[in-house]
Protein backbone atom coordinates (compact mmCIF):
# COMPACT_ATOMS: atom_id res chain seq x y z
CA UNK A 1 0.00 0.00 0.00
CA UNK A 2 2.95 2.14 0.89
CA UNK A 3 4.56 1.58 -2.26
CA UNK A 4 1.57 2.72 -4.22
CA UNK A 5 0.82 5.56 -2.72
CA UNK A 6 4.40 6.48 -3.16
CA UNK A 7 4.32 5.64 -6.97
CA UNK A 8 1.38 7.75 -7.67
CA UNK A 9 2.21 10.78 -5.01
CA UNK A 10 5.91 10.32 -5.30
CA UNK A 11 5.81 11.64 -1.40
CA UNK A 12 8.51 9.64 0.05
CA UNK A 13 11.48 11.57 -0.56
CA UNK A 14 9.74 15.12 0.88
CA UNK A 15 8.11 13.43 3.91
CA UNK A 16 11.59 11.67 4.44
CA UNK A 17 13.73 14.84 4.68
CA UNK A 18 11.08 16.52 6.67
CA UNK A 19 11.03 13.96 9.04
CA UNK A 20 14.75 14.36 9.17
CA UNK A 21 15.07 17.54 9.19
CA UNK A 22 17.70 18.23 12.44
CA UNK A 23 16.18 21.43 15.23
CA UNK A 24 18.38 22.59 17.64
CA UNK A 25 17.65 21.64 21.05
CA UNK A 26 17.78 24.81 23.06
CA UNK A 27 14.93 25.76 25.59
CA UNK A 28 14.80 29.21 24.05
CA UNK A 29 13.49 28.10 20.76
CA UNK A 30 10.31 26.68 22.56
CA UNK A 31 9.22 30.50 22.92
CA UNK A 32 7.86 30.74 19.41
CA UNK A 33 5.99 27.19 20.36
CA UNK A 34 4.78 28.65 23.22
CA UNK A 35 2.59 31.20 21.28
CA UNK A 36 1.81 28.96 18.37
CA UNK A 37 0.15 26.50 21.04
CA UNK A 38 -1.57 29.51 22.44
CA UNK A 39 -2.75 30.48 19.96
CA UNK A 40 -4.30 27.73 19.04
CA UNK A 41 -6.48 27.24 22.34
CA UNK A 42 -7.62 30.84 21.41
CA UNK A 43 -8.92 29.29 17.91
CA UNK A 44 -10.92 26.27 19.86
CA UNK A 45 -12.23 28.21 22.90
CA UNK A 46 -13.17 31.38 20.20
CA UNK A 47 -15.12 29.10 18.37
CA UNK A 48 -17.38 27.68 20.89
CA UNK A 49 -17.63 31.52 22.57
CA UNK A 50 -18.69 32.82 19.02
CA UNK A 51 -21.56 30.17 18.84
CA UNK A 52 -23.26 31.66 21.72
CA UNK A 53 -22.09 35.69 21.59
CA UNK A 54 -24.65 38.36 20.18
CA UNK A 55 -22.82 41.15 18.79
CA UNK A 56 -25.84 43.68 18.74
CA UNK A 57 -25.81 47.07 20.43
CA UNK A 58 -29.72 47.10 20.79
CA UNK A 59 -31.10 47.59 23.91
CA UNK A 60 -32.95 44.66 25.61
CA UNK A 61 -34.03 43.94 30.02
CA UNK A 62 -31.42 41.44 31.68
CA UNK A 63 -33.63 38.25 32.88
CA UNK A 64 -30.93 35.86 33.71
CA UNK A 65 -29.27 33.76 36.18
CA UNK A 66 -27.16 36.42 38.08
CA UNK A 67 -29.91 38.15 40.70
CA UNK A 68 -28.18 41.46 40.88
CA UNK A 69 -29.02 42.46 37.32
CA UNK A 70 -31.82 41.19 36.83
CA UNK A 71 -34.19 44.32 35.41
CA UNK A 72 -31.27 46.54 34.40
CA UNK A 73 -31.58 47.56 30.34
CA UNK A 74 -28.36 46.74 29.21
CA UNK A 75 -26.98 45.92 25.46
CA UNK A 76 -27.63 42.47 23.85
CA UNK A 77 -23.77 41.79 23.77
CA UNK A 78 -23.66 42.52 27.27
CA UNK A 79 -26.54 40.54 27.82
CA UNK A 80 -24.89 37.51 26.01
CA UNK A 81 -22.00 37.39 28.00
CA UNK A 82 -23.57 37.24 31.10
CA UNK A 83 -25.35 34.14 29.82
CA UNK A 84 -22.23 32.77 28.58
CA UNK A 85 -20.54 33.38 32.26
CA UNK A 86 -24.05 32.14 34.39
CA UNK A 87 -26.29 30.15 32.41
CA UNK A 88 -24.38 28.48 29.67
CA UNK A 89 -22.45 25.36 30.91
CA UNK A 90 -19.14 25.22 31.10
CA UNK A 91 -19.42 29.32 29.11
CA UNK A 92 -17.51 30.89 31.87
CA UNK A 93 -14.75 28.36 32.19
CA UNK A 94 -14.48 28.94 28.31
CA UNK A 95 -14.51 32.66 28.46
CA UNK A 96 -11.95 32.51 31.13
CA UNK A 97 -9.32 29.63 29.13
CA UNK A 98 -9.63 32.09 26.55
CA UNK A 99 -8.75 35.36 27.73
CA UNK A 100 -5.59 33.68 29.84
CA UNK A 101 -4.49 32.26 26.25
CA UNK A 102 -5.15 35.78 24.97
CA UNK A 103 -2.55 36.97 27.73
CA UNK A 104 -0.24 33.94 27.25
CA UNK A 105 -0.24 34.52 23.44
CA UNK A 106 1.10 38.35 23.75
CA UNK A 107 3.46 37.44 26.12
CA UNK A 108 4.96 34.56 24.52
CA UNK A 109 5.47 37.08 21.51
CA UNK A 110 7.02 39.50 23.31
CA UNK A 111 9.44 37.17 24.76
CA UNK A 112 10.24 35.50 21.71
CA UNK A 113 10.80 38.72 19.79
CA UNK A 114 13.09 39.53 22.99
CA UNK A 115 15.31 36.32 22.72
CA UNK A 116 15.35 37.68 18.65
CA UNK A 117 16.64 40.63 18.99
CA UNK A 118 18.95 39.91 22.18
CA UNK A 119 20.74 36.43 20.25
CA UNK A 120 20.39 38.97 16.71
CA UNK A 121 18.69 36.21 15.18
CA UNK A 122 17.11 38.76 13.05
CA UNK A 123 20.02 39.41 10.99
CA UNK A 124 20.59 38.27 7.02
CA UNK A 125 18.16 36.53 6.16
CA UNK A 126 15.86 36.61 8.57
CA UNK A 127 14.92 40.49 8.63
CA UNK A 128 11.23 39.42 6.92
CA UNK A 129 10.78 37.34 9.78
CA UNK A 130 11.40 40.01 12.27
CA UNK A 131 8.82 42.19 10.51
CA UNK A 132 7.00 39.53 10.32
CA UNK A 133 6.79 39.29 14.34
CA UNK A 134 6.58 42.93 14.55
CA UNK A 135 2.89 43.04 12.61
CA UNK A 136 2.15 39.98 14.55
CA UNK A 137 2.08 42.08 17.89
CA UNK A 138 0.31 44.66 16.85
CA UNK A 139 -2.67 42.24 15.19
CA UNK A 140 -2.47 40.79 18.81
CA UNK A 141 -2.82 43.96 20.22
CA UNK A 142 -5.69 45.01 18.30
CA UNK A 143 -7.15 41.26 17.95
CA UNK A 144 -6.87 41.21 22.30
CA UNK A 145 -8.27 44.95 22.54
CA UNK A 146 -11.04 43.72 20.16
CA UNK A 147 -12.19 41.37 22.33
CA UNK A 148 -11.46 42.77 25.28
CA UNK A 149 -14.28 45.57 24.42
CA UNK A 150 -16.78 43.11 23.14
CA UNK A 151 -18.84 42.39 26.21
CA UNK A 152 -19.98 46.04 26.48
CA UNK A 153 -19.43 46.43 30.37
CA UNK A 154 -18.32 49.11 32.25
CA UNK A 155 -14.88 48.55 32.17
CA UNK A 156 -14.31 47.65 28.49
CA UNK A 157 -16.74 50.96 27.61
CA UNK A 158 -14.28 53.06 29.25
CA UNK A 159 -11.68 51.51 27.23
CA UNK A 160 -13.65 52.18 23.69
CA UNK A 161 -14.16 55.77 24.90
CA UNK A 162 -10.08 56.07 25.74
CA UNK A 163 -9.84 54.66 21.98
CA UNK A 164 -12.46 57.29 20.59
CA UNK A 165 -10.45 60.01 22.00
CA UNK A 166 -7.13 58.45 20.31
CA UNK A 167 -8.87 58.43 17.09
CA UNK A 168 -10.06 62.23 17.41
CA UNK A 169 -6.70 63.45 18.12
CA UNK A 170 -5.29 62.66 14.62
CA UNK A 171 -4.99 65.96 12.45
CA UNK A 172 -7.28 66.68 10.01
CA UNK A 173 -9.25 63.75 9.63
CA UNK A 174 -9.64 62.48 13.24
CA UNK A 175 -13.65 63.08 13.67
CA UNK A 176 -14.46 61.85 10.14
CA UNK A 177 -12.62 58.55 11.24
CA UNK A 178 -14.52 58.41 14.65
CA UNK A 179 -17.75 58.68 13.04
CA UNK A 180 -16.70 55.90 10.33
CA UNK A 181 -15.37 53.53 13.29
CA UNK A 182 -18.35 53.92 15.64
CA UNK A 183 -21.14 54.83 12.82
CA UNK A 184 -21.79 58.39 14.30
CA UNK A 185 -20.72 59.72 17.40
CA UNK A 186 -19.06 57.56 20.10
CA UNK A 187 -20.68 54.98 21.47
CA UNK A 188 -23.26 54.76 18.47
CA UNK A 189 -24.37 51.77 17.49
CA UNK A 190 -22.33 49.92 15.31
CA UNK A 191 -18.94 49.46 17.43
CA UNK A 192 -19.73 45.98 19.05
CA UNK A 193 -20.61 44.81 15.42
CA UNK A 194 -17.87 45.88 13.72
CA UNK A 195 -15.39 45.13 16.37
CA UNK A 196 -16.65 41.08 16.48
CA UNK A 197 -16.00 40.91 12.69
CA UNK A 198 -12.21 42.12 13.21
CA UNK A 199 -11.90 40.05 16.20
CA UNK A 200 -13.62 36.91 14.60
CA UNK A 201 -12.84 36.75 11.32
CA UNK A 202 -10.46 39.57 9.47
CA UNK A 203 -7.58 39.98 12.14
CA UNK A 204 -7.22 35.88 13.24
CA UNK A 205 -6.89 35.37 9.20
CA UNK A 206 -4.22 37.61 8.98
CA UNK A 207 -2.53 35.81 11.72
CA UNK A 208 -2.95 32.69 10.38
CA UNK A 209 -1.36 33.54 7.23
CA UNK A 210 1.79 35.37 8.99
CA UNK A 211 2.36 32.35 11.17
CA UNK A 212 2.25 30.26 7.82
CA UNK A 213 4.68 32.28 6.32
CA UNK A 214 7.03 32.92 9.35
CA UNK A 215 6.79 29.09 9.73
CA UNK A 216 7.49 28.51 6.12
CA UNK A 217 10.34 30.93 6.20
CA UNK A 218 12.36 28.93 9.07
CA UNK A 219 12.14 25.96 7.14
CA UNK A 220 13.84 27.78 4.34
CA UNK A 221 16.04 29.29 6.14
CA UNK A 222 17.22 26.70 8.56
CA UNK A 223 17.32 27.05 11.90
CA UNK A 224 20.12 29.47 14.27
CA UNK A 225 21.74 27.96 17.22
CA UNK A 226 24.09 28.59 19.61
CA UNK A 227 28.01 28.74 18.72
CA UNK A 228 29.90 25.31 20.03
CA UNK A 229 32.83 23.49 18.78
CA UNK A 230 31.41 22.13 15.15
CA UNK A 231 28.36 24.79 14.90
CA UNK A 232 29.23 26.65 11.81
CA UNK A 233 27.10 28.66 9.53
CA UNK A 234 26.38 26.10 7.41
CA UNK A 235 25.48 23.27 8.93
CA UNK A 236 22.49 23.00 12.16
CA UNK A 237 23.27 20.19 15.01
CA UNK A 238 20.81 19.15 17.02
CA UNK A 239 17.68 16.52 17.19
CA UNK A 240 15.63 15.27 14.15
CA UNK A 241 11.93 16.14 13.91
CA UNK A 242 11.12 12.87 14.81
CA UNK A 243 11.40 11.40 17.86
CA UNK A 244 13.47 14.10 19.88
CA UNK A 245 11.63 17.34 18.41
CA UNK A 246 8.51 16.25 17.91
CA UNK A 247 8.12 14.63 21.24
CA UNK A 248 9.18 17.64 23.08
CA UNK A 249 6.90 19.92 20.99
CA UNK A 250 3.97 17.60 22.08
CA UNK A 251 4.94 17.44 25.30
CA UNK A 252 5.03 21.49 25.10
CA UNK A 253 1.79 21.47 23.64
CA UNK A 254 0.10 19.44 26.51
CA UNK A 255 1.86 21.67 29.22
CA UNK A 256 0.34 24.66 27.67
CA UNK A 257 -3.06 23.34 27.50
CA UNK A 258 -3.22 21.91 30.98
CA UNK A 259 -1.84 24.97 32.37
CA UNK A 260 -4.56 27.24 30.68
CA UNK A 261 -7.11 25.18 31.40
CA UNK A 262 -6.08 24.86 35.21
CA UNK A 263 -6.17 29.11 35.04
CA UNK A 264 -9.25 28.53 33.08
CA UNK A 265 -10.82 26.87 36.28
CA UNK A 266 -8.98 27.89 39.35
CA UNK A 267 -8.17 31.82 38.76
CA UNK A 268 -10.63 34.20 38.02
CA UNK A 269 -9.95 36.78 35.05
CA UNK A 270 -12.36 39.64 34.22
CA UNK A 271 -15.22 39.66 36.23
CA UNK A 272 -17.62 41.14 34.01
CA UNK A 273 -20.41 41.35 36.43
CA UNK A 274 -18.44 43.27 38.65
CA UNK A 275 -18.54 45.96 36.28
CA UNK A 276 -22.17 46.33 34.69
CA UNK A 277 -23.69 47.64 31.79
CA UNK A 278 -21.60 50.68 30.17
CA UNK A 279 -22.35 54.11 30.87
CA UNK A 280 -20.61 57.19 29.72
CA UNK A 281 -21.63 58.77 32.80
CA UNK A 282 -19.93 55.98 35.20
CA UNK A 283 -16.09 55.27 34.75
CA UNK A 284 -13.92 54.37 37.85
CA UNK A 285 -11.05 55.82 38.96
CA UNK A 286 -9.34 52.39 38.71
CA UNK A 287 -9.69 51.13 35.04
CA UNK A 288 -6.79 49.24 33.65
CA UNK A 289 -6.83 47.08 30.76
CA UNK A 290 -4.85 44.03 29.80
CA UNK A 291 -0.82 44.39 30.26
CA UNK A 292 -0.12 44.52 26.99
CA UNK A 293 -2.24 47.56 26.40
CA UNK A 294 -0.96 49.36 29.65
CA UNK A 295 1.92 50.64 28.38
CA UNK A 296 -0.14 53.16 25.91
CA UNK A 297 -2.30 54.17 29.05
CA UNK A 298 0.29 55.03 31.34
CA UNK A 299 1.60 57.25 28.26
CA UNK A 300 -1.33 58.73 28.04
CA UNK A 301 -1.21 59.55 31.93
CA UNK A 302 1.96 61.02 31.47
CA UNK A 303 1.62 63.34 28.66
CA UNK A 304 1.67 67.07 29.94
CA UNK A 305 -1.76 68.60 29.42
CA UNK A 306 0.10 70.63 26.21
CA UNK A 307 -1.73 71.66 22.94
CA UNK A 308 -0.27 72.73 20.00
CA UNK A 309 -2.04 74.97 17.68
CA UNK A 310 -0.46 75.36 13.59
CA UNK A 311 -2.23 76.34 10.73
CA UNK A 312 -5.73 76.80 12.14
CA UNK A 313 -5.15 73.24 13.83
CA UNK A 314 -4.69 72.51 17.34
CA UNK A 315 -2.70 69.42 18.19
CA UNK A 316 -4.48 67.60 21.18
CA UNK A 317 -1.94 66.51 23.96
CA UNK A 318 -3.24 62.50 23.47
CA UNK A 319 -2.27 62.51 19.84
CA UNK A 320 1.44 62.49 21.05
CA UNK A 321 1.19 59.55 23.43
CA UNK A 322 -1.94 57.98 21.73
CA UNK A 323 -0.31 57.96 17.89
CA UNK A 324 2.98 59.23 17.49
CA UNK A 325 4.52 57.27 19.85
CA UNK A 326 3.23 53.80 19.18
CA UNK A 327 3.97 54.41 15.30
CA UNK A 328 7.51 55.45 16.69
CA UNK A 329 8.29 52.91 18.74
CA UNK A 330 7.13 50.67 15.39
CA UNK A 331 8.80 52.33 12.84
CA UNK A 332 12.16 52.19 15.25
CA UNK A 333 11.88 48.50 15.71
CA UNK A 334 10.98 48.02 11.69
CA UNK A 335 14.65 49.57 10.87
CA UNK A 336 17.21 48.16 13.70
CA UNK A 337 17.25 45.05 11.50
CA UNK A 338 17.55 47.28 8.02
CA UNK A 339 20.13 49.33 10.07
CA UNK A 340 22.45 46.51 11.16
CA UNK A 341 22.30 45.03 7.71
CA UNK A 342 23.70 48.15 5.40
CA UNK A 343 26.54 48.21 8.66
CA UNK A 344 27.70 44.53 8.37
CA UNK A 345 26.83 44.52 4.23
CA UNK A 346 28.77 42.48 2.38
CA UNK A 347 28.45 39.40 5.16
CA UNK A 348 26.88 36.20 4.38
CA UNK A 349 24.31 34.32 6.49
CA UNK A 350 24.44 34.77 9.86
CA UNK A 351 23.18 31.26 11.02
CA UNK A 352 25.14 31.35 14.75
CA UNK A 353 23.51 33.22 17.62
CA UNK A 354 25.23 35.99 19.90
CA UNK A 355 25.20 35.98 23.58
CA UNK A 356 23.97 39.27 24.61
CA UNK A 357 26.91 40.01 26.35
CA UNK A 358 29.25 39.73 23.22
CA UNK A 359 26.72 42.78 21.42
CA UNK A 360 26.50 45.22 24.25
CA UNK A 361 25.18 48.27 22.82
CA UNK A 362 22.36 46.20 21.30
CA UNK A 363 21.66 44.49 24.79
CA UNK A 364 21.88 48.44 26.44
CA UNK A 365 19.23 49.09 23.77
CA UNK A 366 16.79 46.19 24.78
CA UNK A 367 17.14 47.31 28.56
CA UNK A 368 17.02 50.51 27.24
CA UNK A 369 13.71 50.63 25.74
CA UNK A 370 12.73 47.77 28.39
CA UNK A 371 13.18 50.27 31.21
CA UNK A 372 10.69 52.56 28.75
CA UNK A 373 8.35 50.47 28.49
CA UNK A 374 8.15 48.93 32.06
CA UNK A 375 8.38 52.81 33.36
CA UNK A 376 4.91 53.57 31.23
CA UNK A 377 3.18 50.10 32.36
CA UNK A 378 4.05 51.01 35.91
CA UNK A 379 2.05 53.97 35.62
CA UNK A 380 -0.69 52.78 33.63
CA UNK A 381 -2.00 51.60 37.81
CA UNK A 382 -0.42 54.90 39.06
CA UNK A 383 -4.05 55.37 40.79
CA UNK A 384 -4.34 52.24 42.23
CA UNK A 385 -0.66 52.53 43.75
CA UNK A 386 -1.51 56.07 44.87
CA UNK A 387 -4.74 54.88 46.90
CA UNK A 388 -3.19 51.88 48.01
CA UNK A 389 0.33 53.05 49.71
CA UNK A 390 -1.72 57.08 50.20
CA UNK A 391 1.05 58.42 47.93
CA UNK A 392 -0.32 61.81 46.19
CA UNK A 393 -1.42 60.97 43.17
CA UNK A 394 0.05 63.80 41.45
CA UNK A 395 3.83 62.87 42.90
CA UNK A 396 3.55 59.58 41.14
CA UNK A 397 2.62 60.89 37.86
CA UNK A 398 5.88 63.29 38.15
CA UNK A 399 7.39 60.14 39.00
CA UNK A 400 6.82 58.60 35.95
CA UNK A 401 7.68 61.58 33.98
CA UNK A 402 11.17 61.66 35.22
CA UNK A 403 11.52 57.91 35.67
CA UNK A 404 10.69 57.53 31.92
CA UNK A 405 13.76 60.23 30.81
CA UNK A 406 16.11 59.30 33.21
CA UNK A 407 15.88 55.66 33.73
CA UNK A 408 16.05 54.41 30.42
CA UNK A 409 19.79 55.94 29.28
CA UNK A 410 21.08 55.02 32.95
CA UNK A 411 19.45 51.38 32.21
CA UNK A 412 21.68 51.55 28.67
CA UNK A 413 24.67 52.70 30.37
CA UNK A 414 24.70 50.17 33.43
CA UNK A 415 23.70 47.18 31.35
CA UNK A 416 26.60 48.32 28.84
CA UNK A 417 28.82 48.33 31.42
CA UNK A 418 27.74 44.69 32.37
CA UNK A 419 28.23 43.34 29.53
CA UNK A 420 31.42 44.50 28.70
CA UNK A 421 32.42 43.68 32.44
CA UNK A 422 31.27 39.79 31.60
CA UNK A 423 33.33 39.99 28.45
CA UNK A 424 36.30 40.78 30.33
CA UNK A 425 35.64 37.86 33.09
CA UNK A 426 35.58 35.67 30.13
CA UNK A 427 38.67 36.60 28.61
CA UNK A 428 40.07 36.09 31.77
CA UNK A 429 38.89 32.31 32.15
CA UNK A 430 40.47 31.82 28.91
CA UNK A 431 43.74 33.00 29.64
CA UNK A 432 44.53 31.89 33.10
CA UNK A 433 41.79 29.25 33.94
CA UNK A 434 39.09 28.60 35.98
CA UNK A 435 38.96 29.63 40.03
CA UNK A 436 39.12 26.17 41.75
CA UNK A 437 38.60 27.57 45.78
CA UNK A 438 42.12 25.91 46.46
CA UNK A 439 44.72 28.12 48.16
CA UNK A 440 48.66 27.66 48.21
CA UNK A 441 51.16 29.57 50.52
CA UNK A 442 54.28 30.43 48.61
CA UNK A 443 57.80 30.10 50.29
CA UNK A 444 57.30 34.09 50.84
CA UNK A 445 54.91 33.72 52.88
CA UNK A 446 51.90 35.16 50.15
CA UNK A 447 48.49 33.22 49.54
CA UNK A 448 47.62 32.23 45.92
CA UNK A 449 44.62 30.77 44.43
CA UNK A 450 45.57 28.02 42.27
CA UNK A 451 43.47 27.81 38.79
CA UNK A 452 42.49 25.36 36.22
CA UNK A 453 44.00 26.01 32.76
CA UNK A 454 41.09 25.37 30.48
CA UNK A 455 43.71 24.39 27.99
CA UNK A 456 47.65 23.11 27.56
CA UNK A 457 50.13 26.05 28.38
CA UNK A 458 51.00 26.51 25.15
CA UNK A 459 47.83 26.96 23.97
CA UNK A 460 46.88 29.53 25.88
CA UNK A 461 46.00 32.71 25.93
CA UNK A 462 42.36 30.47 24.43
CA UNK A 463 40.67 33.40 21.65
CA UNK A 464 37.22 34.70 22.69
CA UNK A 465 34.94 32.83 20.50
CA UNK A 466 31.72 33.92 21.92
CA UNK A 467 31.02 30.37 23.58
CA UNK A 468 29.77 29.53 27.26
CA UNK A 469 33.27 29.56 29.18
CA UNK A 470 33.14 27.26 32.36
CA UNK A 471 32.77 29.38 35.26
CA UNK A 472 33.46 26.06 37.61
CA UNK A 473 35.18 23.18 38.32
CA UNK A 474 32.39 20.94 37.63
CA UNK A 475 31.83 22.74 34.43
CA UNK A 476 35.33 22.36 33.15
CA UNK A 477 35.08 19.30 30.61
CA UNK A 478 31.30 18.64 31.42
CA UNK A 479 29.99 19.98 27.74
CA UNK A 480 28.47 17.28 26.13
CA UNK A 481 29.78 16.61 22.36
CA UNK A 482 27.76 18.58 19.20
CA UNK A 483 25.35 16.63 17.53
CA UNK A 484 25.92 16.64 13.70
CA UNK A 485 23.57 17.94 11.64
CA UNK A 486 22.99 18.43 7.63
CA UNK A 487 21.92 20.44 5.38
CA UNK A 488 22.60 17.73 2.34
CA UNK A 489 21.74 13.82 1.90
CA UNK A 490 21.24 11.48 4.71
CA UNK A 491 24.49 9.77 3.10
CA UNK A 492 26.44 13.06 4.49
CA UNK A 493 24.90 12.91 7.77
CA UNK A 494 26.33 9.45 8.33
CA UNK A 495 29.67 9.83 6.79
CA UNK A 496 29.98 13.20 9.35
CA UNK A 497 28.15 10.90 11.90
CA UNK A 498 31.13 8.20 11.69
CA UNK A 499 33.77 10.86 11.11
CA UNK A 500 32.88 12.31 14.73
CA UNK A 501 32.86 8.55 16.42
CA UNK A 502 36.29 8.00 14.90
CA UNK A 503 37.46 11.35 16.23
CA UNK A 504 35.47 10.24 19.87
CA UNK A 505 37.70 7.12 19.86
Amino acid sequence: MASGLDERFQAATPLRRALNKVFPDHWSFMLGELALYSFVMLLLTGTVLALFFDPSMRDVTYDGSYAPMRGLPMSAAYDSALRISFDIRGGLFMRQIHHWAADLFMAAIVVHMARIFLTGAFRKPREANWVIGILMFWLGFVEGFAGYSLPDDGLSGTGLRIAASIVQAVPVIGTWLETSLFGGEFPGDQIIGRLYITHVLLVPAALVALISVHLALVVKQKHTQWPRAGRTNDNVAGERLVPGFAGRSAGLAMIVFAVLTALGGLVQINPLWLFGPYEASVVSAASQPDWYVMFLDGALRLMPPWEIRAFGYTLSPVFWPGVVLPGLMTILALAYPLASSWRHRGQGWQNLLQRPRDAPTRTAVAAMAGTFYLVLTVSAANDLIADKFHISLNAMIWAGRIGAVLLPPLAFYLTRRLCLGTQQQDRTRLAHGVETGLLIRTAEGEYREIAQPLAPPEQLPLPYAGWAVPKRMKRVGALPPPRPGFLRPLSGTRAAKQQHEVADD
